[in-house]
């Protein structure tokens, strides 16, 4: 007998249409996954340059104290960007947006402003809110103290 004739086993393979099938079912679960890890790393971006833009500012307060000189943390919104004293310029990571709220006479340009931190500890005051889609969170510089605080605002 030949090893083609006789008995007959019946091979069982996957068939192209269960390929494709799979083969998307497994891409809608990353793309999820993707999606999901994405807002966590903005999350996390976010909070990273809130903390360094909140001892940015606590830096140039304590210069202000120790040096009996008046200091200012300087911000760029056109070019999402930051410079304390004798410190170097810092650019927010991609996806951040800067946004500055400070007082009139420490309005630079139409673009630029600064907040300026007196001998004594008190400031002119401001805000300077982050965002990340739809993510914000508040960097709030108390005028009277110079207390600089940071909070994610609610949706």
């Amino acid at each position: 007998m030949h090893p083609m004739h006789g008995t007959h086993k019946s091979a069982r393979g996957f068939t192209l249409v269960e390929i494709v099938v799979a083969i998307g079912l497994i891409a809608l679960v990353l793309g999820f996954v993707t999606m999901a890890s994405s807002g966590r790393l903005q999350r996390a971006a976010l909070s990273h340059a809130g903390q360094d833009l909140v001892a940015a500012l606590r830096y140039t307060r304590g210069q202000a104290i120790v040096t009996g000189e008046e200091q200012r943390l300087a911000l760029d919104v056109e070019k999402q960007t930051y410079i304390a004293p004798k410190k170097p310029e810092v650019a927010l990571p991609r996806g951040l947006k800067l946004a500055l709220l400070t007082a009139a006479e420490e309005q630079i340009s139409e673009t630029s402003g600064a907040i300026r931190f007196f001998p004594d500890g008190s400031s002119t005051g401001g805000r300077v809110r982050l965002t990340a889609g739809e993510r914000k969170w508040d960097v709030e510089v108390a005028w009277l103290t110079g207390e600089v605080r940071q909070r994610e605002v609610e949706q």
